[in-house]
């Protein structure tokens, strides 16, 4: 029997703090792994987190230090990638070497960096304008996370547009709904016995937290008994006047936790009343999935990749008006009838995203890409 090809991985996103990029690449790297069509080998500057989760599946890892993660993918990757024993780069962070020595493909989540730098620090811009034309013109093929994603590829790069296929993230399957007694003892545990609204991700502005926040306030100054708001995730760039506005409101019932471990963040998802997350722009969204999967009625926003993600199973409001937003609140926590039909039709849509269907699309796309 021959020996399947060796896929190198850019394990980059499993560096620092976990990221969305970061859940997409462990959890498929996983799935791919149990289906043994290839062997996986992870490559990054640092050790990436959870090194020992992917050695157990049979995926092993190496790294090359480096000061920043762009000097090495630029100047060692290459070095190792020449040895011969990789027939296949993937790299889940949009771009590659310009001096790759094997086929490659690579995963475009976004376009932010171009559409909107002004979210992004200097250095992530740097790492990654420069290299993105020539690394979509390089590789075999292009993964895009949605058709959203997919036709800002076309619009802006239309000379790779052929190249391009959709493949839909996966929801991981401890986001489910919570039982009774879980979501009683989750609530009690964070001070909103009643339930509250709940939002997940970056704390920054792109995300549209101003929205939130304008929205929960004139719900609370209409009926001082509406739910807290919750909020889970690290602060993002940017969010200097977001972070004294939040302390402003901790008085009144806005809570920000930070960065949760993985087990508190599936259970905040469980017991919330409402999950909202009108984003400026996403390349696809996975809060707002795993919220379907949890049976949580779910507010995005109507552009991007949102509405393709809910599809009829959320509600979704114009980003750019926070009275619409307070008003889809409102008529949530008003209408249990309303809210129980959502959480019906949010698990049927959630069931559509799973890593598996991802693992098996990304291996036919491993594939074509090496002929």
């Amino acid at each position: 029997m021959p020996t399947p090809p060796t896929i190198a991985v850019d394990l980059r996103a499993l560096v620092p703090t976990p990221t969305g990029i970061s859940v997409y690449t462990r959890s498929l790297l996983l799935k791919l792994a149990a289906l043994n069509g290839f062997r996986y080998r992870g490559l990054a500057h640092r050790p990436p987190r959870g090194a020992e989760d992917l050695e157990a599946a049979g995926i092993p890892s190496e790294h090359d230090p480096a000061p920043l993660g762009v000097i090495w993918q630029q100047l060692k990757l290459p070095k190792r990638l020449a040895r011969g024993d990789i027939d296949l780069l993937w790299s889940p962070l949009m771009t590659i070497p310009l001096r790759c020595p094997v086929p490659a493909v690579a995963t475009v989540h976004d376009l932010t960096s171009i559409l909107m730098p002004e979210s992004h620090r200097f250095k992530v811009r740097w790492s990654i304008v420069p290299f993105l034309r020539p690394s979509l013109e390089k590789v075999k093929k292009i993964v895009a996370i949605s058709k959203s994603t997919a036709d800002d590829i076309a619009f802006h790069f239309p000379q790779v547009a052929r190249k391009v296929r959709v493949v839909y993230c996966g929801i991981d399957p401890e986001f489910r709904p919570g039982t009774p007694d879980g979501i009683w003892a989750t609530r009690e545990e964070i001070g909103a016995p009643e339930g509250y609204l709940f939002y997940a991700g970056t704390l920054e502005p792109r995300k549209n937290l101003g929205a939130i926040l304008d929205a929960w306030e004139t719900l609370r100054a209409e009926d001082p008994g509406a739910p807290p708001l919750i909020l889970a995730g690290p602060y993002g760039w940017g969010s200097r006047d977001l972070v004294r506005r939040i302390e402003s409101l901790a008085p009144q019932g806005v809570k920000a936790l930070g960065h949760v471990d993985r087990d508190l963040l599936v259970r905040l998802f469980q017991a919330a009343t409402i999950f909202v997350y009108p984003s400026f722009y996403e390349g696809f969204g996975l809060p707002p999935a795993e919220a379907l999967a949890c049976g949580i009625p779910t507010i995005v926003s109507n552009v991007s990749s949102l509405p393709e993600v809910v599809g009829d199973a959320g509600v979704q409001v114009e980003p750019t008006d926070p009275g619409e937003l307070m008003m889809a609140i409102r008529n949530l926590l008003e209408s249990p009838g309303r809210r129980e039909e959502l959480r019906g039709r949010g698990l049927e849509q959630a069931s559509k995203f799973r890593w598996e269907s991802a693992a098996a699309e990304m291996e036919e796309v491993f594939r074509e890409a090496l002929g």
